[in-house]
């Protein structure tokens, strides 16, 4: 992992700043889900223990809670240089080089990004159109699709501006957190 990442800086122009408070709260509300989730598991896996009632359905309340709540991480992670690195074999590259593949990589999650966001659109329509609903609790599964979304298509326009940000850092022959 990268050992920038605990003393990465907030952006200083209005467009980072912006991004940084949206995905910074963003990130908090994926955590207080995250807790939640926990608590019901908890609460669910005592219920079984001592009184063999469990609630219905935790697992699936647990898979659609996590899946939301990483898609509200990621901006974050990606703004804040959080996501994983593997700098073995950059740790005694020159700068210019680090920001050089910090480009790279992140041209590439661009990539991802929109792909798997175009795609969850669809996804989401497909399961609106069928109906498909989830096995035990009938949650209606397109519902989580809208957030999802918005949360990965506000992680593409975050992917695009820490582009930006490592190309004026390249132009400038340093990271902006050094």
């Amino acid at each position: 992992m990268s050992e920038e990442t605990g003393t990465t800086s907030r952006p200083t122009d209005p467009i980072g700043r912006a991004l940084y408070q949206i995905s910074r709260v963003l990130a908090i509300l994926g955590g207080v889900l995250l807790f939640l989730i926990a608590a019901m598991a908890s609460v669910s896996i005592i219920g079984r223990f001592l009184f063999s009632a469990p609630i219905p359905g935790d697992f699936e309340l647990v898979a659609i809670g996590t899946g939301v709540a990483v898609f509200a991480f990621l901006p974050w992670c990606q703004l804040t240089r959080g996501n994983v690195i593997v700098d073995f074999f950059m740790s005694t590259a020159p700068v210019r080089a680090k920001v050089f593949f910090d480009i790279i990589g992140s041209l590439m999650y661009l990539a991802i990004g929109v792909l798997l966001t175009w795609r969850m659109i669809y996804g989401g329509i497909d399961m609106y159109n069928y109906g498909e609903r989830s096995m035990t609790i009938n949650f209606p599964r397109w519902t989580t699709f809208p957030v999802s979304v918005l949360f990965m298509s506000f992680l593409v326009i975050v992917i695009v501006y820490t582009i930006g940000r490592s190309i004026a850092e390249m132009r400038a022959g340093q990271f902006i957190d050094e």
